[in-house]
């Protein structure tokens, strides 16, 4: 076979070759941020066992006031890596500890709806100011200090955010963690039920 020969005043394109696994660096968790751009982080996984709930709001059965009425429970706020903030008390913000035991349902929200600041500072914002605050069971909770991590993030264009507006969206768009996490929320609740209407029998006939 005849060897090509190049003249010393040729050009030679050579052409770049590019690795398959360079395709995967998104998948390999590789940040490939372009300055002035939104960088795209790679995505965490709830994890039930751990409690770890990214981007969610999660709620909980508070003893004896949920056995009554099941729609009203304890509420928090995760941040972006999963880590529940809650108002548990008086000038107390837990994390990583909700009060009341292990979320038993939980709202995933999208980060991109937030339209001021970021994610984690507005969660931290809230978390710090009602640090400062008395906790009051009928006016200023911990729903409370979930609508205020919301409003200022601006989720969803909204800046009206409140505590019963949290409610009925939590009974409406969350998801339970387990058939035992639903159990914990309603059992309680229909055997009390159970109870009213058959003393309620008995002392009717």
């Amino acid at each position: 076979m005849a060897e090509k020969s190049f003249s010393p005043g040729e050009k030679t394109a050579i052409k770049p070759t590019v690795s398959e696994n360079s395709s995967q660096s998104e998948d390999c968790g590789v940040d490939m941020a372009i300055p002035g751009s939104k960088s795209k982080r790679p995505s965490v996984q709830i994890d039930f066992e751990k409690s770890r709930f990214p981007y969610c709001i999660v709620w909980t059965p508070i003893p004896f006031i949920t056995w009554f009425i099941p729609i009203i429970g304890h509420m928090g706020i995760a941040t972006s890596s999963g880590v529940i903030r809650d108002f548990a008390g008086p000038y107390y913000v837990s994390e990583d500890e909700m009060a009341f035991g292990k979320p038993t349902k939980y709202w995933k929200l999208e980060s991109s709806k937030v339209l001021s600041e970021s994610w984690d500072w507005a969660v931290s914002e809230a978390s710090d100011e009602y640090k400062k605050r008395m906790h009051n069971l009928c006016c200023d909770n911990c729903h409370s200090h979930v609508a205020m991590a919301l409003n200022l993030m601006r989720y969803n264009g909204s800046s009206s955010w409140n505590m019963v507006k949290l409610c009925f969206m939590m009974l409406i768009y969350s998801h339970y963690v387990s058939v035992c996490a639903f159990l914990k929320t309603w059992l309680p609740f229909l055997i009390m039920s159970a109870i009213v209407i058959t003393l309620s029998i008995v002392y009717s006939t």
